[in-house]
Order: C-alpha cells, then structure tokens, then sequence
C-alpha cells in the first residue's frame, strides 16, 4: 500500500514494551507522531529515540502524542527504554502487520545484498486519524525540528 499525506491512516492495533495493546483509536482528537524505525540499541535509531526523548515537553506541549514501532521483541523495546530513559511507548511489531499495512516493511540493499527492512518513516496523523505528513528523510539527530515547525 502506498499511503500518501491525505490518506486515513490504516487503523492499527500492536502491543508495546508492556504487552499493553496500542490502536490508531486510541489517539482520536489527538495529534500524533508514529515513527517507524529499524531497531533497537543501533546508532542511528538511538539518535532518533532520544532526540524525541529531549524534545518531548515540546511535542507535548504542541500536541502530539509520540509512538515508535519495531520490528523488535516488547523484551528489546523495554531494555531500550530503559537505557535511553524513553518516556513513550514503543510498538513490538514481529510479524510486521504494521509496517505492511503503513509500507515501511520495504526491500533494501547493502553490500550488493538484497533483504527486506524497516524504511525509517514518520507519519503524522491528525486528531481525525488523517495523515498529515509522511516524512521519509528522516534526520536522527534532529527529528523533533521536522516535526515541529
């Protein structure tokens, strides 16, 4: 599926760090940033994760509720959260149903290499469940500046 800014985004349902079950409803009249991301304790999903982390009052206060989705284990998400002291919850997302439905589970290469991975992806979807922005150069260590304008 190709979504595009627009679109009503896919209603999804996934469990966090804490096996709590988090839907798109969840959110309804409220802004949020659902940021995709490849995985956990690596340098630039880190930088990413924090940067949030350090900007979070300011999303808050502009706001928007701020969710990550992996394809990581809710194990991996809560020792990540812990270490970096992540103050919003993370999507364990194993079998990849999110990332299929939002098409961020993409083919990628590296070293002539092709396998399938998370296209580092952030939407922002209005209090209406609307996507507002589809950012898809995401800039780790500065991402709370694309967010917030």
């Amino acid at each position: 599926m190709s979504l595009k800014e627009g679109d009503k985004a896919p209603a999804f349902e996934g469990i966090d760090q804490d096996g709590n079950p988090i839907k798109l409803s969840d959110f309804s009249g409220k802004k949020l940033v659902l940021y995709f991301y490849p995985k956990d304790n690596t340098p630039g999903c880190t930088a990413q994760a924090c940067n949030l982390r350090d900007n979070y009052q300011a999303l808050l206060d502009a706001g928007y509720a701020v969710v990550g989705i992996s394809s990581d284990s809710p194990k991996k998400h809560t020792n990540f959260i812990n270490k970096f002291e992540l103050p919003f919850p993370l999507i364990a997302d194993e079998d990849k149903s999110i990332h299929e439905q939002f098409g961020t589970w993409v083919e990628k290469q590296m070293y002539g290499r092709n396998y399938m991975g998370t296209a580092r992806t952030t939407f922002i979807i209005d209090e209406n469940g609307v996507i507002e922005e589809i950012i898809s150069k995401v800039k780790t260590k500065e991402h709370a500046n694309q967010i917030i304008k």
